[in-house]
């Protein structure tokens, strides 16, 4: 075969169309570079036996393993004919089966006692682990076919185990990397030599043929080491070039002004601003003095106080004669963030014109569901500086709404926006507006340092005096259903004692799914699943709940539902009264996850808690114990004591600090889940990287990418780092990481 001259080449011309289509459709592999980049997740040692024990339900899975036993068994009065095959490794066993015309071939080749490849998706068949017709490879036989070739290539070696899916195994796709496997000679080395040889790295060429065919464990560490490297490398310099670039951005510097808006306003405070508040402020207060665009993350607890710094840096802006815009998530968040913040600022909030001797500004709301007169009138005040602060959300966006002179943007919980839409309302700046982005979920610096790079970093970890602590507890409603009345005995004694409770769903119900399935065969089946396994049903809905609440265990309360599909109208009614104390228990879904404010809500239960994520969870139970009582959070669920989900469940009862919870977040979950769906050109450059395990090689790398940036901005002198840089981070995905 010749020697593929490029990482560029499209893998058709090298492995024929078919098996190209299905790496493209199924792997996203396109090129010789991508399945070079497609490393094996793990090894097998010939002759050593994969544990069984441990395999993952549900998953592709592929298997090296003994034949212990093989039968023919006849059912549907002998007209039909399965093949069971079991497989043991000493740790545990696992059964495989074959129908029909598929039977004949296996049943030849899996005799008791021969050694083969199996792949296939894991599942239970009559409290079994199966794999229903999976494709094999064997690896003892004696016969002069492809199973020989197989001992030959893997004989005394590791055997490389690949990420594969339905259509493509493990092995085939390990023959197709043999066939691309030359064209590691022609990889671009993205770090600068000095790098390389500092740290005793071994040249890219060399990695990739022993992450493919290590001869060793050692190999495959070196390997390892490398590639790791390369991928935090890249990545960490793509994030320091958007730095150093929006360095070079000019913006307007918004100093404090003394006896202005802001001292007005910190007069009128009724208590202290904790310490960390404080810091910062100062932080966010010499960014906005400086002629470059500000781009700084603030994390903090629920709670912690981030509306009040970031309305601190808004009055700052609007001292220095600018406007400001938060940017909500949802309507029922922009509206919420309205009433507090004109709540806070009192008379402040009703001012006339910027810079008016009465020290006031006007703060408006601008939503997608305003009438047309409100709507009108808010689009004035903006255009013309009478609005100082406004507050909305991506009907902040429109074309139609212009400004003033917008100087600062606040983005909250931004993991909920999109690229364009920031960038969009950035550009409606004369020059490029200071941005804060706040979020509530706690980020491990590893994560913050890789999906948050370009943003500097400012963390608040004190709750601020008079918030209570929250206790939290798991009630298992299927081993122990008693708990579950328990749990609502606690609520209607909150109740009693002058509180409000939440109780949340996963979901609204009453969809058209459920409709279309009513009382036929399709609920049927699916009550049939659930009675046999409460994984298979349908998670718990809003509308069901809240009916069975009123009519049982909470007759006689007020019980109101809040969901997304309400007109924002009814929500807005129901928070405004949920607010005012004339609801007692609120049914909602997650969309009071963020910034919903009632600090007479004491309680919380989650139904079916297991479904949601840890730091979702962490999310939710922080919307109680936000006054002087403290909170009591439930989390229901039915499943096993012994299951993964319990167990985070668990973690989540035991502990209140944010950043311990989304460490465990991160390690229970995949990496692309944590980069976010949205994050495809991250998610896709990291293939050996692991967010929370590789924190030493991520701040290494970082240091080193910040040393090259600073000495060669544009890379002038490192043609190759550019090449691969412009190769992993297209357009798109590099403008998608200098937002997060």
């Amino acid at each position: 075969m010749d020697r593929v001259s490029s990482f560029d080449e499209p893998l058709k011309k090298l492995l024929g169309g078919a098996t190209a289509k299905v790496m493209a459709e199924h792997l996203d592999l396109h090129t010789v570079g991508d399945l070079l980049h497609h490393y094996p997740r793990r090894y097998e040692e010939r002759g050593k036996l994969t544990a069984l024990a441990d395999l993952p339900l549900d998953e592709h899975v592929t298997v090296v393993a003994q034949v212990a036993d093989a039968r023919i068994l006849m059912f549907n009065n002998g007209r039909g004919k399965r093949l069971e095959v079991t497989l043991t490794d000493g740790s545990g066993r696992l059964q495989l089966v074959f129908f029909g015309h598929g039977v004949h071939k296996p049943h030849k080749e899996l005799l008791p006692g021969r050694q083969a490849m199996f792949a296939g998706k894991a599942s239970v068949f009559n409290r079994k682990m199966q794999l229903a017709h999976p494709t094999y490879q064997l690896l003892d036989a004696s016969d002069a076919d492809e199973a020989t070739e197989a001992v030959d290539a893997f004989a005394g070696r590791l055997l490389p185990i690949y990420p594969a899916c339905k259509q493509l195994d493990s092995w085939r796709i390990a023959k197709a990397v043999d066939a691309v496997l030359p064209g590691a000679r022609d990889a671009v080395d993205p770090l600068p030599a000095s790098l390389r040889e500092g740290r005793g790295f071994t040249p890219l060429p060399e990695a990739l043929l022993k992450v493919h065919r290590p001869q060793t464990k050692a190999d495959v560490e070196d390997a390892r080491a490398r590639l790791k490297w390369d991928e935090a490398f890249v990545l960490q310099v793509a994030l320091a070039r958007r730095r150093y670039a929006d360095t070079q951005l000019p913006a307007v510097a918004r100093r404090p002004v003394a006896d202005g808006l802001l001292d007005a306003f910190d007069a009128k405070l009724p208590f202290t601003l904790t310490e960390g508040q404080e810091k910062v402020s100062k932080e966010i207060f010499d960014d906005l003095a400086t002629e470059h665009p500000m781009h700084r993350l603030l994390q903090g607890e629920v709670g912690s106080g981030k509306t009040m710094v970031a309305l601190r840096a808004m009055l700052t802006v609007v001292d220095a004669d600018g406007q400001a815009a938060m940017l909500a998530p949802t309507e029922v968040l922009a509206q919420q963030h309205h009433r507090s913040i004109t709540e806070m600022m009192g008379e402040l909030a009703e001012g006339g014109m910027l810079g008016g001797s009465d020290r006031g500004t006007k703060v408006v709301l601008l939503t997608g569901s305003m009438g047309m007169a409100a709507r009108r009138q808010a689009l004035l005040d903006l255009v013309t500086g009478e609005a100082g602060i406004v507050i909305g959300t991506h009907a902040l966006i429109e074309d139609k709404v212009q400004f003033h002179d917008l100087g600062l943007v606040v983005v909250d919980e931004q993991h909920r926006f999109g690229v364009e839409q920031r960038d969009a309302l950035r550009s409606k700046g004369k020059q490029p507006p200071h941005l804060l982005v706040m979020t509530a979920t706690p980020i491990p610096r590893t994560v913050a340092m890789t999906v948050f790079g370009d943003l500097e970093t400012s963390v608040l970890d004190q709750l601020p005096a008079g918030r209570s602590p929250i206790a939290s507890h798991v009630v298992p409603a299927k081993d122990k259903p008693h708990f579950l009345s328990r749990a609502w005995e606690r609520v209607r004694e909150e109740v009693g004692n002058g509180h409000q409770a939440y109780v949340v769903c996963p979901r609204i119900g009453d969809d058209a799914e459920e409709a279309e399935g009513k009382g036929g065969k399709k609920t049927k089946a699916k009550k049939q699943a659930a009675d046999e396994d409460p994984e298979k049903r349908p998670p718990l809905a809003v509308l069901e709940i809240a009916d069975e609440l009123r009519k049982g265990a909470l007759a006689g309360l007020s019980v109101e539902v809040l969901h997304g599909r309400m007109h924002p109208d009814a929500k807005d009614d129901v928070m405004r009264r949920f607010a005012a104390g004339d609801v007692d228990v609120l049914v909602a879904t997650t969309v009071i996850e963020v910034g919903v404010n009632v600090p007479n809500a004491t309680a919380m239960v989650i139904m079916d808690a297991d479904r949601f994520g840890v730091s979702q969870l962490h999310q939710l139970r922080g919307r109680v114990g936000r006054g002087s009582a403290p909170g009591l959070c439930l989390l229901v669920s039915e499943a096993h004591e012994a299951s993964p989900a319990r167990a985070r469940l668990s973690a989540v009862a035991a502990t209140l600090d944010g950043f311990e919870l989304s460490r465990i977040d991160l390690e229970q979950r995949r990496e692309g889940d944590v980069l976010g769906q949205a994050q495809s050109g991250v998610r896709s450059s990291l293939r050996m990287l692991t967010v929370i395990d590789d924190e030493e090689v991520i701040a290494a790398a970082r240091e080193e990418a910040v040393a090259v940036v600073a000495a060669d901005p544009e890379l002038e002198h490192l043609p190759e780092l550019r090449t691969v840089l412009a190769a992993l981070l297209d357009k798109d995905r590099e403008e998608y990481l200098d937002k997060g």
